[in-house]
């Protein structure tokens, strides 16, 4: 995060409820409302899950909702409205939004999972998912890029879509390439997934001394052959550490209950880890065998560099 940015940044992350819209106006309320609940809890970022975006296929009724095919082209044909409906909310509250990720299509005409971040200003920066679940492989979504972190006016941001946060390689490449608050957006169906998804930010928060933030989508949405069900809990983690937080945890939800989670991280104390702390995991992973640096294996200068101020 770079020195510019605020010392202090208060996150709200969305337990988001999978509904029913019956039209797409129906949709652009709930968001609208959502956004303004959020903005309400005096964050500066918010921050929705993975596929949330899904939950537009119910508006083109059930012809389309329950075939994942035509579910995938009626939500990737809106999404440059929807996400230009985040700038307009950003815009309004004075926020930056990390839009609840869905499909979109890549330049040879498949589907990639892509999450957009959009800032106040109007500036909007583009994560794809990197690794995809057995079943996103099932539905035909494939694998996109590159890394990316994004410069912004509240820090240096990564992304890790779900699945994503899961390996270490690819998180240690953000922060090697400034990210010291990575956003990972979820969508599990079991308890077990969510429990893998908060493993792993976990993991990723202690190994390169960084905050993390989760979203899950919640509740049932039987009515969809790709989110029907959904369980989680939203998270702000941090590395263990007496001058931060003792068990790593600022703040979760209760599971898999419809609210926002909303957190102050306090970067400063956070980037004094990193030389002063308990331990020193940023540090010493070139320590570990094998390891002659950070680039021999995680390779920083793949990840593109976006200026989102």
């Amino acid at each position: 995060m770079a020195n510019s940015a605020p010392r202090k940044l208060v996150i709200s992350a969305a337990q988001y409820p999978i509904g029913e819209p019956a039209t797409l106006a129906e949709w652009e309320d709930k968001i609208r409302s959502w956004v303004a609940d959020g903005a309400a809890t005096g964050a500066q970022l918010l921050v929705f899950p993975e596929y949330a975006a899904i939950e537009q296929a119910a508006a083109f009724g059930p012809s389309i909702s329950s075939d994942l095919a035509k579910t995938l082209t009626a939500v990737a044909d809106e999404a440059e409205r929807r996400v230009a409906l985040h700038v307009d909310l950003a815009r309004q509250h004075g926020v930056h939004i990390l839009v609840g990720s869905g499909p979109a299509r890549n330049a040879d005409g498949r589907y990639v999972n892509a999450a957009q971040l959009v800032t106040p200003d109007g500036h909007v920066g583009v994560q794809d998912k990197i690794i995809m679940t057995p079943f996103e492989r099932d539905w035909g979504i494939v694998p996109s890029g590159p890394l990316r972190v994004f410069e912004t006016a509240i820090g240096t941001i990564g992304i890790a879509i779900c699945y994503d946060c899961e390996f270490p390689l690819l998180v240690r490449a953000l922060a090697e390439a400034g990210a010291e608050l990575l956003l990972v957006p979820s969508c599990t169906e079991r308890v077990s997934g969510f429990h893998r998804i908060r493993a792993g930010a976990a993991a990723r928060a202690l190994e390169n001394t960084i905050a993390v933030v989760t979203s899950p989508t919640v509740g049932d949405a039987l009515w969809s052959p790709a989110v029907d069900r959904n369980e989680g809990s939203a998270c702000v983690l941090v590395p263990p550490d007496a001058l931060l937080s003792d068990t790593g945890t600022l703040a979760e939800g209760p599971l898999s209950a419809p609210q926002w989670v909303t957190a102050e991280i306090d970067f400063a104390r956070l980037r004094k880890l990193k030389t002063s702390g308990e331990m020193r995991n940023y540090a010493d992973w070139s320590n570990q065998p094998g390891v002659t640096n950070a680039a021999s294996i995680a390779a920083p200068a793949t990840v593109k560099r976006v200026r989102l101020c």
